[in-house]
């Protein structure tokens, strides 16, 4: 597809609904994928869902959707699903009554098997329940009536040219039962009752198919706690003032521009702005900052975090989809949609799977027949069934898109965004971190911390008046924490005659007709200025990782002001963790190398990048790469856009309501670095989890299978043991939800 074409791709997500496993799935994906117009389909089995990157002018949504119900499936766009929880507990509740229904049907056919052996040869078995006709009374409901489903869901794969585990089941089931209707027939006339019969094969397979599909259902169920915490923070109403009067209205039926009225206790809910009051907002729930912030008329607020103590009007600036918690949670159900590529492995094995089941099963059931046990067909008959049934690609098909959902999903709760399983799966091979300084090491926000006046000025408050009002007018952080510093010492401001900006010096303003420069060594050396006796002074400033800057009145040197970064109170104990990850952690900063070196030494960092432009880092990063080492880039998500972009993970730090999220692999919520190390150990966590799930699936029919074929395993246990596995990987998978980091 060519650029400008895949510039205008959507996206689009549809709810699936009949697909049984893993090779249901790829059979969908493959279909999508081979639609003229469809550059990319994920389908997620565990979810239930089929994301779709698409070209509207060459596919329609209605194309995608006929094509999935033309493989024998049924899709609905996600937005035309009210709540998927609806479907799913309706589902569950569906598969229970089957199950109870085959249950108490199979018993009787379950009591007569166990009567046969010698060992159980004392439990009473009604007569009634060794009839051939009372069994194939009992069987039938539960073969052709609740066991339908198996038949319909095998003849649409067989009829699209490919096969999946109903195949299996209908194969193996239905040579059971028909086997035994054939003895059932040749007992006519004869008055004994056939002790062969294989009515409970078929019978208890089913049931134990439905047990292990429904509680398979209850835990994929709980393997999306994550959306269902995050849909819960939600405000569900919104007081709105329209035309002078205070209405109640559900959070949806809000519009940008209205007037919302936030009292003590209650949920903002929506983002906006606050336009009249003052309060302290807890916005924990995103940010992992327990101090309340404070919030006054045009401060910003987001959705679902909760006003404190006083009254705000806020104005709607985003609601629906548009808010910070919708694109969160938008993030999290995208990565849990996502196909991490390890699971490539799992989808080429279930492939192949069924069709060599079926060789292997006709070729016991041959071996036994023509030579282990000649000429005995029931006995043959059983192996292969057997072996039809134990070979199950559920385990497979789940192994990884459960863990992948249950880790993302953990890791959303603990405030990391992983944009994909991709992600998810690329983060625990990296081996170097680089961490931008301002806002990611440090706090971001810099504070007056010195005021040395020279030797022979009086008047210090004048002099800072003077400072405080030329800098004022400059947007530069360092300026706004100067201007701050100034007025917190109670010193009244006044208005400056001319102000100039001269990027990369500093400022040059008239204050009550006095010449004043703030800046650079630069800046000083351009006008003229001898600042000798100020130099050592500046030295030590910066050396203990402060921004020193001078100021000159009159073409005279005046005083020297610095500002300083402070470090975030976690960064050296995230440093340490990183470090005993066995990351090389690498602070890049465009400050000076004495500064930078200054915060590094605070932090326990011992590798420094200083004066590097933001174009810069991003060469930084592939120096690193082509040493051969796994990077991920740590900054804002902005200024570092394209060291982001270019790092093998890119790590945003922020609350996740900017282009952070847009620009990074990885969103980490919290201001805190220790996020970091967690994403990195959920990383590791779920890969292991997912290598585990795999291992076990296929050990499982790598095991299995030739102990069936040996005949060491009878069918009704083979399909417990089938049952079994699907239930094991999804329950391993869910332990990622109470992982601790």
């Amino acid at each position: 597809m060519s650029t400008v074409e895949s510039s205008h791709n959507e996206q689009a997500s549809l709810q699936i609904t009949g697909m049984t496993c893993a090779a249901c799935a790829n059979r969908i994906e493959k279909g999508l994928n081979k639609l003229e117009g469809v550059s990319q389909a994920t389908v997620n089995l565990a979810l239930e869902t089929a994301r779709i990157e698409f070209a509207p002018a060459s596919v329609s949504i209605p194309d995608m959707i006929k094509k999935v119900e033309q493989l024998g499936y049924g899709a609905k766009p996600k937005e035309e699903v009210k709540d998927p929880r609806d479907s799913k507990r309706q589902e569950i509740r569906k598969q229970s009554r089957k199950l109870l229904i085959s249950a108490i049907l199979s018993l009787p056919l379950l009591w007569a098997m166990v009567g046969h052996f010698s060992f159980t040869s004392w439990i009473w078995v009604p007569e009634l329940f060794m009839n051939p006709w009372f069994q194939l009374i009992v069987a039938t409901p539960v073969q052709l009536v609740i066991g339908w489903q198996f038949y319909v869901s095998a003849y649409k794969a067989l009829r699209n040219g490919s096969a999946n585990m109903d195949v299996l089941v209908a194969l193996g089931t239905s040579a059971a039962y028909f086997y035994s209707l054939y003895l059932t027939m040749q007992s006519i006339g004869n008055m004994h009752h056939q002790v062969d019969m294989y009515y409970e094969t078929s019978s208890v397979l089913i049931t134990l198919i439905l047990m292990g599909k429904l509680f398979e259902a209850m835990a994929k169920g709980r393997s999306s706690e994550a959306i269902k915490t995050l849909m819960g923070l939600r405000a569900k109403t919104a007081l709105v003032i329209r035309e002078g009067q205070e209405i109640s209205i559900p959070v949806e039926e809000v519009v940008v521009g209205d007037v919302i009225l936030v009292k003590p206790g209650e949920k903002i809910p929506v983002d906006g702005e606050v336009i009249e009051g003052i309060s302290a907002v807890d916005e924990s729930m995103l940010t992992g900052e327990s101090i309340p912030v404070d919030k006054r008329g045009g401060d910003p607020v987001i959705g679902a975090t909760l006003n404190k103590n006083g009254v705000l009007k806020v104005r709607a600036t985003k609601v629906g989809k548009e808010t910070a918690l919708s694109q969160i949670i938008k993030v999290v159900e995208e990565a849990q949609g996502s196909k991490a590529p390890i699971q490539r492995v799992a989808d080429v094995i279930s492939g192949i799977f069924v069709p060599i089941v079926v060789g292997i099963a006709a070729v016991t059931f041959l071996v036994w027949y023509f030579g282990v046990d000649s000429g005995n067909f029931s006995g043959a008959l059983e192996k292969a069934i057997a072996v039809l049934v134990i070979a199950c690609p559920c385990a497979l098909g789940l192994a990884t898109p459960t863990s992948i959902m249950a880790g993302s999903g953990r890791a959303a709760e603990l405030g990391i965004l992983f944009k994909g399983g991709e992600h998810l799966e690329a983060t625990h091979r990296i081996d170097a971190i680089l961490l931008d300084k301002t806002g990611t090491v440090t706090k971001g926000k810099p504070e007056l911390t010195d005021i040395e006046v020279a030797a022979g000025l009086d008047n210090d408050k004048r002099l800072l008046a003077w400072i405080g009002s030329a800098e004022r007018h400059s947007e530069h952080p360092l300026a706004e924490a100067i201007v701050a510093g100034i007025q917190g010492r109670g010193i009244d401001l006044l208005e400056s005659e001319s102000f100039e900006a001269i990027p990369g010096y500093g400022v040059k303003a008239v204050v009550e007709g006095q010449e004043l420069l703030i800046g650079t060594r630069k800046l000083m050396d351009k006008y003229g200025v001898n600042i000798e006796s100020a130099l050592t002074k500046m030295v030590g400033l910066e050396e203990e990782g402060k921004t020193a800057m001078l100021v000159a009145v009159n073409g005279s040197y005046a005083a020297l002001v610095a500002v300083a970064d402070t470090i975030k109170e976690t960064s050296q104990q995230a440093v340490t963790r990183l470090q005993s990850l066995g990351i090389q952690v690498i602070m890049i900063t465009g400050d000076n190398e004495r500064t930078a070196q200054a915060i590094a030494n605070q932090a326990g960092i011992q590798e420094v990048l200083a004066e590097v432009l933001p174009e810069g880092k991003a060469n930084e990063v592939k120096k690193l790469q082509a040493a051969g080492k796994k990077v991920a880039m740590v900054g804002d998500g902005i200024n570092d856009a394209p060291a982001l972009a270019t790092a093998d993970i890119g790590m945003a730090i922020g609350t996740g309501t900017d282009v952070a999220m847009e620009a990074a692999d990885v969103t980490l919520m919290r201001g805190d670095l220790n996020s970091i190390p967690d994403a990195i150990s959920m990383s590791r966590k779920t890969m292991l989890n997912i290598k585990q799930n795999l291992f076990w699936a296929l050990a499982y029919n790598v095991i299995g299978i030739p102990i069936a074929a040996s005949g060491y395993l009878a069918p009704w246990l083979a399909g417990a043991a089938m049952a079994l596995s699907s239930v094991s990987v999804v329950l391993n998978a869910l332990r990622l939800q109470r992982a601790k980091l």
